[in-house]
């Protein structure tokens, strides 16, 4: 078991890429580490394709996949290293990671530049992925060209290189039932951090204070780092769409919003909630939430098998478009301004993006130029919001209210699942739940 996840489930993703490529040899390394400053490190954090195969989070490591009539999968990993050990943890080494992670052959990482040009050898394609890193395509065309001078001998080298993230992205998009399992798991941990955060909230505090809460609340549960910077803005901050100074002052009359998830085993959750300090919605904040709360509802109505990707975003805008005309926000047509996308003043992004191992997974969103149709097993957030920034033609009451309500959808044979439902949403729902924090 990796992570939860058994290893048998990497070996067929393996199994299953050698297939897709037919011939040739796939090479995915994992991510570098990457220095802070002088001594010190940022947290590690394995690439997501590299682990997507292996299960292997040690830094350091390259997977090779020859495909073809008996294909193989090779791991370069560090070796075993007693006194380095001592100072940053157990490292597997080749023998054992090659038992535990189920590969065909595993190899010292000092060894990588020696055996792969090798390997590369009279094979017709090469399966990796360029442009990313300078110092690894200069790696990766030392190989090809180290092939090369030995075309005298009969050696050939790849004549094609392709891009291996074009067939991981396909197999990355529907997640199997082992990784929608960690998935409900961080949805979990992640609602009920949103809980606590609701409950800490009060005037005077200090948004991260609140972020504070969140991240305990993660790491409690066993998630190992949040999934992305969380947003804790109140007020008018809430109109910044990427606010994560998180320094500022929860005040009564304000609403505070809240953009966080989690990350366990790899697997991010991203969840946000809109909630007034004080635990009662104004006149005005209640209107412009219920109108974000409807959008969200016929979008996630419109996540079903078979609808196109942009089948929910439309639905949301429909829904904001008229309302804004409804709160005298905006004048005009519904038609007209849905085709102008004036409504993009207060509404600027989609509504959703693809969720697994990256918080904007892997996944294309067209294929061949048309939006690509759900089918069970994707998952994605549905987040529709209104950002009412202070200025000309905005009426005082709404200027500063910034609202987002974002879940986490898998698609099912059925429509949707939300995974994060356990978070407060409803108007009503979410005051009981602040009436409580103040009992």
């Amino acid at each position: 078991m990796t992570n939860g996840i058994d290893s048998g489930c990497f070996q067929r993703r393996r199994a299953r890429l050698a297939a897709a490529m037919r011939s040739g040899v796939a090479i995915v390394p994992t991510a570098p580490e990457r220095s802070r400053n002088r001594d010190a490190h940022y947290p590690y954090r394995f690439d997501s394709y590299f682990y997507y195969l292996t299960g292997f989070a040690e830094p350091e490591a390259v997977l090779v996949i020859v495909a073809g009539a008996a294909p193989m999968s090779i791991l370069f990993c560090r070796d075993r290293n007693p006194e380095r050990e001592i100072w940053d943890g157990f490292r597997h080494g080749p023998e054992a990671a090659r038992a535990a992670f189920g590969f065909d052959e595993a190899h010292s990482i000092d060894r990588l530049d020696a055996l792969v040009p090798e390997l590369l050898a009279d094979r017709d394609a090469l399966y990796c992925h360029l442009g990313a890193d300078t110092a690894w395509d200069t790696r990766v065309t030392g190989w090809i060209n180290r092939v090369r001078e030995r075309s005298r001998s009969g050696v050939t080298a790849p004549s094609e290189v392709k891009d291996v993230h074009a067939l991981l992205d396909e197999m990355r998009l529907v997640k199997g039932p082992e990784e929608l399992a960690v998935m409900r798991r961080a949805a979990a941990i992640t609602a009920g951090a949103h809980r606590r955060a609701m409950r800490a909230a009060r005037p005077g505090r200090a948004e991260f204070e609140i972020e504070a809460e969140l991240l305990h609340e993660f790491r409690r549960h066993g998630a190992q780092a949040p999934a992305y910077s969380p947003i804790v803005a109140s007020g008018s901050r809430a109109c910044v769409l990427h606010y994560v100074q998180n320094d500022g002052v929860l005040k009564d009359g304000e609403l505070l919003l809240i953009d966080a998830g989690c990350e366990l085993d790899g697997y991010a959750a991203d969840l946000t909630r809109t909630f007034p300090v004080s635990g009662t919605f104004s006149a005005p904040q209640r209107e412009v939430y219920d109108l974000v709360l409807a959008a969200q509802a016929a979008a996630i109505a419109a996540v079903q098998p078979g609808n196109r990707w942009d089948a929910p975003h439309r639905a949301a805008v429909n829904v904001l478009a008229q309302g804004l005309i409804d709160l005298k926000l905006l004048s005009g047509a519904l038609a007209g301004i849905v085709e102008t996308e004036a409504y993009k003043k207060y509404y600027m992004h989609r509504t959703g993006h693809w969720l697994g191992l990256d918080v904007h997974d892997a996944g294309e969103y067209k294929r061949g130029g048309e939006w690509r149709s759900f089918v069970p097993g994707m998952v994605l957030t549905v987040e529709p919001g209104c950002y009412i920034r202070a200025g000309e033609g905005v009426p005082e009451r709404f200027a500063g209210i910034g609202v987002r309500i974002e879940d986490d959808v898998v698609v099912t044979d059925a429509g949707a699942e939300v995974l994060t439902q356990d978070a407060p949403k409803s108007p009503g729902d979410i005051e009981a739940w602040l009436r409580a924090r103040d009992a």
